[in-house]
């Protein structure tokens, strides 16, 4: 079914069945009362990341309460996870861009990695949850993804997973085609990784180039900005081997 973009949607962090009653929180309130300035009776739609969507409907109790009574669902919940995503941090509004774009695209987990370049060491994982939820409220995205604490390169190149892919984002890649280094491989398990604006380091690189699974990727022949070459990558990635793949 078609996402709904015409009504309201909010992210409860509750369990969601119908009949059942839950309480908003005053910045919910001041959302759906305010901003959107619903009527008692309203539609709203509701989603947990776990349990699909749900249509409810809006009572107002006084002036500092209101609930919603979820009434049916209105689509389940996918069963199939996007791409992880792991990044060297950026600054506030460039970082919220960026994670905003990445779970449009449909990222399931965002892991900042402390690359030798990188320009920020200090993320606000708070922020960054929120920029995520507001994203998938206004694109009726139904997964919310993971964040997870900020790693450093070399721990977390050494604990990746075996068995994942890892789509490494080379502007030094001698490959001309991004789209046919994808094709050649048929991983289910995929990280896409976008180092900083310096770029990784000779060592980074190597270290890079020789863990098994890596398809390096080139974004064509120009320099692009971290949070550009994020959306470069993901639209790759989404379009040859994710989930966009016959649509």
């Amino acid at each position: 079914m078609r996402p709904d973009f015409r009504t309201p949607r909010i992210f409860l962090d509750q369990p969601l069945q119908s009949g059942a009653g839950i309480a908003l929180s005053r910045d919910q309130m001041n959302y759906l009362l305010n901003v959107m300035r619903l009527a008692p009776g309203s539609a709203v739609l509701v989603f947990n990341g776990r349990e699909g969507e749900w249509r409810a409907h809006l009572a107002v109790a006084s002036k500092r309460e209101a609930s919603l009574t979820i009434d049916v669902q209105t689509r389940l919940q996918p069963t199939t996870t996007g791409p992880e995503y792991a990044f060297a941090p950026l600054k506030h509004a460039r970082l919220d861009y960026m994670v905003q774009k990445a779970v449009e695209l449909g990222v399931s987990r965002l892991v900042p990695v402390l690359t030798q370049h990188t320009q920020v060491a200090r993320v606000n994982l708070d922020r960054m949850r929120a920029n995520v939820i507001e994203a998938a409220e206004q694109c009726g995205v139904l997964s919310i993804a993971a964040v997870v604490e900020p790693q450093p390169f070399e721990r977390w190149l050494r604990e990746f997973p075996a068995g994942r892919a890892l789509v490494f984002c080379d502007e030094g890649s001698e490959s001309a085609s991004p789209i046919e280094a994808l094709c050649a491989h048929a991983a289910e398990k995929i990280c896409v990784l976008v180092g900083p604006e310096g770029g990784f380091s000779d060592e980074e690189r190597r270290n890079l180039l020789a863990k098994a699974g890596v398809i390096r990727l080139s974004l064509g022949p120009r320099i692009l900005r971290a949070d550009t070459a994020a959306v470069a990558a993901l639209t790759l990635v989404q379009s040859v081997l994710g989930d966009w793949r016959g649509r």
